[in-house]
């Protein structure tokens, strides 16, 4: 590392590490903390961040690339001996390539300080303390993920994922009142649990390369299914498990269509959803004079499971938070430990080498469209016993967020690369993100141009990475 480099990267550390334990003290004195528990957080804080910041990036140490080569290779490794070479021309040279190869960092950076002043201007009372402090930290995060990025190799959807996430929160703690209140945070929770269950099948789907566009619709007919039979008096978990196998029975149709036709896969799940969402209107509207919704008594332990009053073993917690987060623990480790979720990323890297190797397509594409189907199905169920009426729309914001959480996440759309991590990465993302936007009144509409212009973004960084399968 070049003694510029590794001097930017140090002071970098210092200031990063420096101005959050002066914000948190700025902010315990605004609070009437104690003096000198403001002072011992604050020294905490400082010595936490550059802890990390020293072991994650340069270690303290620099080596010159050419000229010491041989010097440095004398070196053990694990020792912290910097090497003293004073070259001035060195130095100018790295700051104009670290300019020159960050021109679209420094201009988004004056767009946004652009926009901001903008809008400073247009609206009476934006110019606050609060504002201003969470645009200089989504700039700092911004350009210290840029940074770092260039150095990492393996997760980088991840790093950048979760650089979003923590700027995201820190930024809605300040400017939205009440954002970190336990409510809110069960209440983000618990819908993250919904998208990230959805996204289960969206995420193995396009591991193989595929999309599947049925789950909004499946997640709907569900959702009013489930009421339906709940009103003809059968047990309730008959009314389950037969919601949950016809579920299981779109998704393997799908899977069977679509594999012969994957170029039009989109299509035709879209088309199949379509089909299921009509058919289960007419069946559950007959005799009913309201169209796509069916209303009744929802069993107290299904209401229990998804409300967000819902408790677990006297914790008030909803039940579904703590299943999606096993099911989110169990998937991340079968895709990456297990024999089925290794040869899933062989099949999505290269088919034909996969072929070579006696791996089934065709089992692999059904299976996980069947996956899909029967998650959908299970949501579309948790989903009655939050709302406790059916209604046939309930699915319709999962077409776009499943998507954007894959996207967001990470997850390539061309298959073989990603993980249902990712995913949950960007389910998170997505849903801080929506509780920030309502928190400051953003409308509904507001919100959908917002989540477009993450995606764009996301969408034209990951395509710019070679697929998997060309790098073999």
């Amino acid at each position: 590392m070049h003694r510029s480099a590794f001097l930017l990267l140090k002071w970098l550390g210092f200031f990063l590490a420096a101005t959050v334990a002066a914000i948190s003290a700025i902010m315990g004195a605004l609070e009437d903390m104690p003096t000198q528990d403001v002072m011992l957080y604050s020294i905490a804080i400082f010595a936490v961040i550059l802890w990390g910041w020293h072991h994650l990036t340069v270690r303290w140490t620099w080596q010159p690339a050419s000229e010491n080569s041989s010097l440095a290779n004398k070196i053990p490794s694990g020792t912290a001996q910097p090497i003293e070479v004073d070259n001035q021309q060195e130095g100018s040279s790295y700051f104009g390539s670290l300019i020159k190869h960050n021109k679209s960092l420094l201009i988004s950076v004056g767009l946004m300080i652009v926009v901001f002043m903008s809008v400073a201007f247009a609206v009476d009372g934006f110019l606050q303390w609060r504002n201003v402090l969470a645009v200089v930290i989504l700039l700092l995060l911004l350009s210290i993920t840029v940074l770092i990025n260039k150095n990492v190799k393996n997760n980088k959807s991840g790093l950048m994922g979760t650089t979003v996430l923590i700027g995201l929160f820190i930024i809605g703690t300040l400017v939205v009142d009440g954002f970190l209140s336990t409510l809110n945070l069960k209440s983000m929770m618990l819908f993250a649990a919904f998208l990230g269950l959805a996204c289960i099948g969206q995420t193995l789907v396009a591991l193989l390369g595929g999309l599947d566009l049925s789950i909004p619709f499946v997640i709907g007919s569900s959702n009013i299914g489930l009421m339906y039979l709940f009103n003809l008096g059968l047990p309730p978990w008959i009314c389950i498990i037969t919601i949950l196998l016809v579920g299981t029975a779109i998704g393997f149709v799908n899977g069977v269509l679509s594999f012969r036709l994957q170029g039009q896969a989109l299509i035709l799940t879209l088309g199949v959803g379509f089909a299921v969402s009509g058919g289960t209107q007419i069946l559950t509207t007959i005799g009913s004079s309201f169209g796509g919704n069916v209303f009744g008594v929802v069993p107290q332990w299904l209401s229990n499971i998804a409300a967000t009053n819902g408790s677990i073993a006297g914790i008030q917690i909803p039940p579904v938070i703590l299943i999606w987060i096993l099911l989110a623990f169990g998937l991340t480790l079968g895709l990456r430990h297990t024999t089925w979720g290794r040869s899933l990323y062989a099949l999505g890297g290269g088919r034909t080498a996969s072929a070579r190797l006696l791996i089934s397509e065709r089992a692999y594409w059904i299976g996980v469209y069947t996956i899909s189907g029967l998650f959908s199905a299970l949501t579309g169920s948790l989903l009655l016993g939050w709302s406790g009426g059916g209604f046939i729309g309930v699915g319709d914001q999962y077409l776009f967020m499943t998507l954007a959480a894959v996207v967001v996440g990470g997850t390539s759309l061309l298959g073989g690369w990603g993980g249902y991590g990712f995913t949950v990465i960007g389910v998170l993302v997505l849903q801080v993100l929506t509780s920030f936007l309502v928190g400051i009144g953003l409308s509904y509409e507001g919100q959908q141009f917002v989540f477009g212009l993450l995606i764009l973004p996301m969408v034209a960084l990951y395509a710019r990475s070679p697929h998997i399968r060309t790098q073999i």
